[in-house]
């Protein structure tokens, strides 16, 4: 972006985060202590089967409603701690949101170039220097859509709009939910190649919520959320299980199928490596496979 000024991506920091919400008279934890930190600038997808928490997590994040319990920094802001002007700016000006389904996004009768247009409006009468709307067309590679009425748009080409609006007024993070759900291959993959080169131009940290295993493998950190807690972590496809503040290991689900609930696992140090070495029968002194 040329006229303005690229706003630095911002970091996030969850400290035992907790979210719960009342679902026909019960109690239910969405997040049950999530600590997770997400360096500015960074690109990280947010994975988990359906109901494990990575889009409450995501919309903690855009600052939609506040944690039942724990603290989420986004830069320098507490979420929780802000006034409701203070928030307005977060989500006008710092921080997008790009919610799941592409028409969810945009203002149906107004083109590509139109919804840009609206939706960097309300960051610049706060004062603040935003893109204009033609750099925002030419980020994502838009210009021959931008002025074609919505319902001319393949699907793709209506998310690759969404994006645009998410990207309108110049922000420090974008959060996506399921950005690429419902595309075709070519799309799907124009979509994130999009964002991958808005990360890399602008410096904006982007957070991906996502299912498909093929758009994981191309991010170079993903975070597994499972029953509400950080399950493991990937680097372009590789996973790893991660040591939470509260020294919990939690599993790699491939590692759990053959470990069920009650299993004896003991823990060996060999040099510079640690072994988990399962007990047969789940009685001691029966070792049997190694899990390194």
């Amino acid at each position: 972006m040329s006229t303005a000024t690229p706003r630095p991506g911002l970091g996030v920091t969850t400290v035992g985060l907790v979210h719960i919400y009342r679902s026909e008279g019960s109690d239910v934890a969405a997040l049950s202590g999530v600590d997770i930190t997400v360096r500015p600038g960074e690109v990280v997808g947010l994975l988990g089967p359906s109901g494990s928490g990575k889009s409450t997590l995501l919309a903690l994040l855009a600052g939609l409603f506040q944690p039942s319990a724990g603290k989420v920094f986004v830069g320098d802001r507490d979420l929780a701690a802000l006034t409701e002007s203070e928030l307005n700016r977060y989500q006008a000006v710092d921080g997008s949101l790009m919610l799941q389904g592409a028409r969810r996004n945009l203002v149906p009768y107004l083109t590509i170039r139109g919804n840009v247009d609206f939706a960097r409006q309300h960051a610049a009468k706060l004062g603040d220097e935003v893109p204009t709307t033609q750099e925002v067309v030419d980020l994502i590679g838009a210009g021959e859509i931008a002025d074609r009425p919505l319902s001319e748009l393949s699907q793709g080409q209506l998310q690759l709009g969404a994006l645009a609006v998410a990207l309108a007024p110049g922000p420090g993070i974008v959060l996506a939910d399921e950005p690429t759900s419902a595309l075709d291959h070519a799309a799907r993959d124009r979509i994130l190649d999009t964002l991958l080169d808005v990360n890399r131009r602008s410096g904006a940290t982007i957070v991906i919520v996502t299912h498909d295993p093929d758009v994981a493998a191309r991010l170079p950190r993903t975070v597994t959320i499972r029953d509400g807690r950080i399950g493991g972590e990937g680097r372009l496809g590789q996973e790893y299980a991660v040591v939470t503040a509260d020294g919990f290991l939690p599993l790699p689900l491939h590692v759990r199928e053959g470990l069920p609930p009650g299993t004896l696992v003991r823990l060996e140090r060999d040099g510079e490596n640690w072994r988990l070495v399962p007990e047969a029968g789940g009685l001691p002194g029966g070792g049997d496979d190694v899990i390194q």
